[in-house]
Order: C-alpha cells, then sequence, then structure tokens
C-alpha cells in the first residue's frame, strides 16, 4: 500500500512539474522568442530601407507624376511594415508579415494575404496574438474611436483613425475583413484598416475587432506624423 501511495504521489509531483514548465513556456518563453523575433525583423526592414529596398505600396499616394508602377507582391512570412499604435504605448511597434499562418503569428503582425495592400483602397486587414508570442495585442480592448493607427513601409507614413470597436463577434465572420465591412458602418469603397484578435484574453471562443480609415499620408522625409509626435 505504501509503495502504491509512494507511486501515486510522485507521479503527481512529476505531472505537477511538467505543468508548471508548461505554463512559463506559455507565458514566458514564447513572449521572450516572439520579442525577440519582432526586434530581428523591424532590424531587417530598417537594413532594407536603408539600401533603398522598399516596396512601392504608396506610389499613388504619393503623387509622382505618370503612371504608378504596379506593387511588388509581398512574400509570404516577410515583413514589408512596421505598425505603432500610441494608444498602446508610445514605445509600442511591430512589424507587419504577410500571411496568417501560425508560423507568421509568431513574429508578429500578420496580414490577411487576401485584403488590400497598404494604404490601397479596399480593405487592409491585419490579425495578431492577444496572448501569448509576445502579446501584441494584450491591450486590444483599450482601443476607441478616434484612436489612431500608424505604418511606415519605409518611404510613406500611413495614419488611419479608428471608427469602430472594438467589436466583438465570433471566429467564421469573415465579413469583418470584406473590403467594405456590413457591419462597420462604411457604406462606400474606401482605403480602410481592420484589426482582429482573440478574445476572450486567454481563449479564442470569439474575436475582437477594430475598423479605421485612412486619415492622412506623408513622406518618411517630412518627419514622423503628428500622431507619434509625444
Amino acid at each position: 500500500m505504501r509503495v502504491i501511495v509512494r507511486t501515486v504521489s510522485e507521479l503527481c509531483i512529476t505531472v505537477g512539474a511538467l505543468i508548471v514548465l508548461f505554463v512559463v513556456y506559455v507565458l514566458f518563453w514564447t513572449g521572450v522568442k516572439a520579442d525577440r523575433e519582432m526586434n530581428d525583423q523591424i532590424d531587417q526592414l530598417h537594413q532594407q530601407w536603408a539600401k533603398g529596398a522598399v516596396h512601392p505600396t504608396a506610389a499613388a499616394s504619393r503623387g509622382a507624376s505618370g503612371p504608378a508602377p504596379k506593387p511588388a507582391s509581398y512574400t509570404y512570412g516577410r515583413p514589408f511594415a512596421i505598425m505603432y499604435i500610441p494608444r498602446l504605448g508610445f514605445t509600442w511597434n511591430k512589424p507587419v508579415l504577410e500571411g496568417t499562418g501560425t508560423d507568421v503569428l509568431k513574429k508578429g503582425l500578420a496580414h490577411y494575404a487576401r485584403t488590400a495592400r497598404l494604404g490601397q483602397e479596399g480593405n487592409f486587414a491585419v490579425a495578431g496574438h492577444r496572448r501569448t508570442y509576445g502579446d501584441p495585442f494584450k491591450d486590444f480592448p483599450r482601443l476607441r474611436p478616434g484612436d489612431a493607427v500608424v505604418l511606415t513601409d519605409g518611404t510613406t507614413w500611413f495614419t488611419y483613425r479608428i471608427d469602430k470597436g472594438p467589436y466583438k463577434t465570433v471566429p467564421n465572420d469573415v465579413e469583418v475583413i470584406d473590403p467594405v465591412p456590413r457591419k462597420s458602418g462604411y457604406t462606400r469603397p474606401g482605403r480602410y484598416l481592420t484589426l482582429t484578435t482573440c478574445d476572450p484574453e486567454w481563449g479564442h471562443s470569439h474575436r475582437l475587432i477594430v475598423w479605421a480609415h485612412l486619415d492622412s499620408t506623408q513622406p518618411v522625409e517630412a518627419g514622423e506624423p503628428k500622431a507619434l509626435r509625444r
């Protein structure tokens, strides 16, 4: 009997230790690894931009004379922009990568490939983890109408302004990233931004959504937009 009790106790201790290790991995190590990955993605972008290797996303928006060049395609799993959301802190900045696979979401924010390109007409939609892998959208519920969401592709600053949200819905509500999302309040084509994340904080039974419109653009040579100035 004592042997059985000792064996069960040892099993419980082992299981408990494994649970603790798993929690540490989920809460701590994935965050450390993701932060490192995101910093690497941002450094990679800055190096590319310094060399002049930039996607011509905003050529039309900048008013260049003559026909605008056809934008280059984004590459799956590769970063192409950096996002800033002052409401989440003036040090908050995350890389935006192409595609929404689990491997991409571990490295930063993920652009829904079937949606519009940054700054172009349509709906530029981006997803991010609420918790784990750096918790990029941990404070998503703090977002409010009027808040700025600023992005740059290395040539242009794009300032979007939130119009609606956070709006709670179910995961299969794919209409939220339509070119003109039906529940967003928009009634005509425009240059929109949709951000999505999971809800509740440690679950994924629902999604939180915010919708924004493109408020202004300016070349990077003009300096940071007003929304990023303290």
